[in-house]
């Protein structure tokens, strides 16, 4: 049988540390995606496009798990859009992994 989660899902008590930690990670990945996407407009190779995609996932996220915060992300759409993005972003660095193979290989793949 599912049951219906409580409507009050997490400890009142933890709450601003959970605020603190969600903010920090949206700011780190957020300078770490912008820096992805500089470096990707200086090189445009597909590792560094790839790279930005992932970072970006990472940001959102964040925005996300903010958003279940303070209500406007229900906890179900949470689940579906953190665990499918913790999935895609595996997906994405065993494929850069994959395709990678020796750095003489993968400048050649990536059109360096």
């Amino acid at each position: 049988m599912i049951r219906a989660m409580p409507a009050s899902w997490h400890d009142p008590e933890l709450t601003p540390l959970l605020l603190v930690v969600i903010a920090l990670a949206a700011v780190g990945t957020t300078v770490l995606f912008l820096a992805a996407v500089v470096a990707y407009r200086r090189r445009r190779t597909a590792r560094y496009a790839l790279l930005s995609i992932v970072l970006g996932l990472l940001v959102t996220r964040s925005v996300v798990g903010l958003g279940t915060v303070f209500g406007v992300v229900p906890m179900t759409v949470h689940h579906l859009i953190e665990h499918g993005f913790d999935f895609l972003i595996a997906a994405l660095l065993l494929w850069a992994v994959y395709r990678g193979g020796s750095p003489e290989r993968a400048d050649r793949t990536d059109g360096g």
